[in-house]
Parts: C-alpha cells; structure tokens; sequence
C-alpha cells in the first residue's frame, strides 16, 4: 500500500472548492471535484419507522428520497447526493436492502424523467466495541466485527453509489484522552492504533466496492476529533480547551489519509472536518459541512468549511415537518443555493475571491477554523507528507505542526487565546517534542503509561 511522501498540490492557493486533482464519477450523471460543487443532503428516519422493512422503506424512499428530489426540481438544482448514514437496525440486510434498493431506483427514476444528476452514499455503522473486540472472531454474541463487512456487502451489492463509514478504531483512547486532557494519549490511539485499524478495514472495504463496482469514498474521525470538537464547544464552553481539540483534528487527519492510500477514491464523509489538510496532500474530492448543518449541530468555523469542498452537506437532520415543506425538502433548499452561489463564483471566475471571503470569515474566531484555513491545512499536509511512511511519526508532525502554528499565530497578535488555551497550548508542544522518535519506543512507552486505560486491548489492532 503506498503512502502519500509529497503533496498533490504545489501551493495551498491551487485549492479551490469544486475542484479536485483526481475527480471522481458515479451514479446518475454525477462529477465531484470536476468543476462544480455538489449538494450533499443527510437524513435521519422518524422514530418508530424501524419497526418493519416495509416502514423503513417507505421512510426512506417513498418520503424522504422522493421529497429531496422533487425539490430539487422545483427550484432547478441540477445535482443533488443523498446520504443515508445507517441507522442500527439496519444491520439485519432484510432492512437495509429494500432502502438501498429503492433509493437506487427512485434516483434512475428522477434522472431518466428530469435529468436531475443524481446518486446515493450509503455509510454503514461501525457497531464494534472495544469492550468485545474489533477484529472478527473477538466479537462475542454480537459478532459486530463480522456486521461491519457484511453490511459493506449489503450495500455494494443492492446499488450504492458510494460506501463510507465513520469507524471506531482507538476510540477507547481517544475518549479516556480528551476526558484528560492528555495529548500523548490522543495520538496513540487515534494516530497510531487508530490508522492501524484503518488499514485493516479499509483495504476491504476497497475490495468490496471493486467487485461490487461502486466507489469506495472515505472515513472520517467522528468518533475522536468530532468528540473533541463539540467537547470544546464555542466560546461559552471551557470544559476542553479549544487548543487542545485543534491539535487533535490535525492528529485525526492523518489516520483519516489511510482509506485513500488504500484505495478509496474520495469523496470522503462530511463531518471529517479535517477534508482540506487531506485534500491538499492526496487531491482527492472531499465533502464538508459547516453553516449548513445547523440542524445538526454548531461550530465555530460554518463559513471557513466551505473555502476547498467538492460535495456540501447539512450533516443530518430528523424527516418531520416544516411550515416550508418537510425538513429535507427545506434544507436541501438551504444548501442548493449555496452551492448555487459557489457554482456561480465558478462560472464568472470569482471562486478564490469567494473561497479566500469563507475562509477569513471564520479564521480567527477559533484555533480550529485557524489551522483549517487552508493555507494552514497545506503547511499541516506537508508536516504529515515530510513522515508519511510511519503512522506514528507523521501523526506527531501533524499535531506538533498545528501547534507551532497556533502559538506563532498568537503571538503575531493573529489569533486570540486565553491564558488557559495558551496553557494547554505550551503543554501539548512540550510532551510532543519530547517524544521518542523511535516507534518502537513510543509503542513501549504507550503501551505501558495506558495499560489500565479501560477496554484498553492490542488484540484489537493485532498486535
């Protein structure tokens, strides 16, 4: 498996949304990173419609899919991307298949009848737990490790456009990590353990898409830097410093890179709010949220998400009604004509105008949307490209660089802290500088220091 050694770009100013150097087609007419932005709606079932294949398809398909569609149409969007993201239940293939099938079939439908571009990502659910085991045959009366590769087939096999996931691996560190503040920890089990586990799932799910021809997409570190992110919350909040949750995305990006350098072509999941360090070392099309996902949830960088995206989601929201339609049919408003807009930037040859005005919206209203700036997510992609063979030591240069960017920021009277992030700040770069350079070292170091850390188990990761 070949890992990224240098960038797909030759300056950070190269990167512009709509674009991506290895675009990617599917579906119904769709092109992500060819030239325009497409939207990317999420959706969740109400609650209840579980309780019969038949509910859950017609949840699905016959109102939601058919409700984003036909607004699409009406107010003349030409592309549109659903995104299932699996609800438990639909472990058990006698639920999942009928959703996935008609979902496939109600999008042939709408392009054969209006020309609407369309496809469908389906996202399984990691269900695995620490606690049992991540690896098959550790699974206990779950067997959820064997769930996670049967659900790629379900989904490959009956028409998914694109497969994703939000995995698990090194979660139980990555909790115990931010609950404590402690960096090393976070870099452990979501850098080093948790890329370890990328490899292992990646690699088949890449081959499940290719026999089943459909796109493997991309992960995302929901489960660890997502956590930390929204522990951190806005400027209300002070219970995890926002420092500390900048420094964790950048680790995070460089255990998100491994679906790509196992073959996955983009675009990646939405809420990997870590797309553009990844975009700039691999060129591959990412998919972002930001002021658009309001219905799900809020951070301090809505605008600055938008400055490099190839696909524009809403994260997720619950199917009800609205006084402007049903939920769906009002955020697929929402977000096609932002899209619109940046489409429309595109055309008249104002896109970096438009990117740089996202971009310096949010840039100093957090440390977060600080290194995510894409300039500073260039410089982070070349500190993970400068190591990129080692999963560890280019997971360290991530973090460390996101750091020095940070304080040098700071300093410059760039961007705001308070003391204590500058606290947290000044400690994160002395226990990341004072690593061993050693992996085996490291490993030792970890292994010993996190031993009683609980559901702690190498077996997990096969070592």
């Amino acid at each position: 498996m070949a890992k990224y050694t240098k960038m797909a770009y030759g300056s950070a100013d190269e990167m512009v949304f709509g674009h991506a150097k290895e675009p990617v087609s599917y579906g119904f007419g769709i092109k992500v990173g060819a030239g325009r932005v497409i939207p990317e709606l999420n959706y969740g079932p109400r609650p209840g419609s579980e309780a019969s294949p038949e509910k859950l398809r017609k949840e699905y398909v016959d109102y939601i899919a058919k409700d984003v569609l036909n607004r699409c149409v009406t107010l003349g969007f030409p592309d549109v991307q659903l995104e299932t993201e699996w609800i438990s239940q639909m472990g058990d293939p006698k639920m999942a298949t009928p959703v996935v099938e008609g979902q496939k079939a109600i999008c042939e439908k709408y392009y054969e009848e209006y020309g609407i571009n369309c496809a469908v990502r389906q996202t399984i659910p990691d269900q695995r737990e620490a606690e049992e085991g991540y690896r098959p045959g550790m699974g206990g009366k779950h067997q959820y490790p064997e769930h996670l590769f049967q659900c790629a087939e379900v989904a490959c096999e009956n028409g998914a456009d694109v497969l994703s996931c939000e995995t698990l691996g090194g979660k139980e560190l990555g909790d115990y990590a931010t609950t404590n503040g402690d960096i090393v920890a976070f870099l452990f089990g979501i850098g080093y353990l948790g890329s370890i586990d990328m490899e292992y799932v990646w690699n088949e799910f890449v081959n499940i898409a290719k026999k089943n021809k459909a796109i493997a997409g991309g992960d995302t570190n929901c489960s660890g830097a997502n956590t930390s992110m929204f522990m951190a919350g806005g400027m209300l909040d002070q219970d995890v410093q926002r420092t500390y949750s900048a420094v964790t995305r950048a680790i995070a990006s460089a255990r998100t890179l491994v679906a790509w350098e196992c073959g996955a072509s983009g675009p990646d999941k939405d809420c990997g709010y870590e797309g553009p360090i990844c975009k700039a070392i691999a060129g591959k099309p990412c998919a972002q949220e930001g002021k658009n996902c309001q219905c799900a949830h809020a951070d301090l960088q809505g605008n600055l998400m938008a400055q490099v995206c190839d696909l524009w989601s809403n994260e997720s929201v619950e199917y009800h009604p609205e006084f402007g339609g049903t939920s769906v049919q009002c955020w697929m408003g929402s977000l096609g004509y932002e899209v619109a807009l940046m489409n429309t930037a595109i055309q008249t040859g104002k896109q970096k105008e438009l990117r740089d005005l996202y971009m310096i919206t949010d840039r100093e209203r957090g440390p977060e949307g600080h290194i995510l700036a894409y300039d500073n997510a260039y410089e982070i992609g070349k500190a993970i490209v400068s190591e990129g063979n080692n999963y560890y030591l280019r997971a360290k240069a991530a973090g460390l660089k996101a750091a020095e960017l940070i304080k040098a920021h700071n300093d410059a009277k760039e961007l705001q802290l308070t003391r204590k992030q500058r606290e947290v700040l000044e400690g994160i770069i002395k226990e990341l500088s004072a690593l061993p350079d050693d992996e085996d070292k490291f490993f030792e170091y970890c292994c010993k220091k996190y031993a009683d850390v609980p559901n702690f188990n190498l077996k997990n990761y096969d070592l």
